[in-house]
């Protein structure tokens, strides 16, 4: 299949190529009209060169519909995880599992911000986390947790035996309002020193 899928992509650009110097020769006039009409009265002259033509041009549109099939049907199997039950096959968008995961954040205190991405190709499922945390989060500890709680929540949900693979990119770690509120209102009620200004006079 990946070899199908590379040939499709070759195929497109040499198409796109081929365009493009078609509208180079017309813009720079490197052919001249009575050229082109030359050629297009050779390609007409006879019946079996008006058969090749017109067979290259079917063959073209049957080979640019099967590779968008094949680049469009890869892409949707990977946006989806495919199992199969007693009753039939069950296919779950990965919108569906990143909507799950982004849910932890709010299990998770120490987190401010998760952002999600998942994968689904032959490794298994990955799942690249960004995250933003608060500013008392101990990281290793802290992304130690979110991987297995991750990992058990997809488990549990899914009910899939494939490898799980959980990769985290901690983006930012921001500083807790609540504590700079706390910290302030900390030093409002701080009592002020009587005479705190005045040094000792000698």
């Amino acid at each position: 299949m990946r070899f199908f899928t590379v040939l499709g992509i070759v195929f497109y650009a040499v198409m796109i190529m081929v365009i493009g110097l078609a509208l180079i020769v017309f813009a720079f006039d490197l052919f001249l009209p009575a050229d082109i009409n030359n050629l297009l009265i050779f390609a007409q002259s006879s019946q079996n060169s008006r058969v090749v033509i017109g067979l290259s041009g079917a063959l073209l549109i049957l080979i640019s519909f099967s590779f968008a099939q094949i680049i469009l049907g890869k892409f949707q199997r990977e946006r989806t995880i495919a199992f199969t039950t007693s009753s039939g096959q069950v296919t779950i968008s990965l919108s569906a599992v990143e909507d799950l995961i982004r849910r932890l954040a709010a299990i998770i205190p120490e987190v401010k911000e998760l952002r999600p991405n998942v994968v689904a190709n032959k490794k298994g499922i990955i799942v690249e986390m960004r995250v933003v945390l608060r500013s008392e989060a101990n990281i290793p500890e802290l992304t130690g947790r979110l991987q297995d709680i991750t990992k058990s929540k997809i488990q549990e949900v899914l009910g899939v035996d494939e490898q799980i693979i959980i990769r985290i990119h901690v983006a930012k770690i921001a500083h807790d309002e609540k504590d700079n509120r706390r910290k302030k209102d900390s030093e409002k009620d701080e009592p002020a020193i009587p005479f705190g200004g005045y040094g000792r006079v000698v």
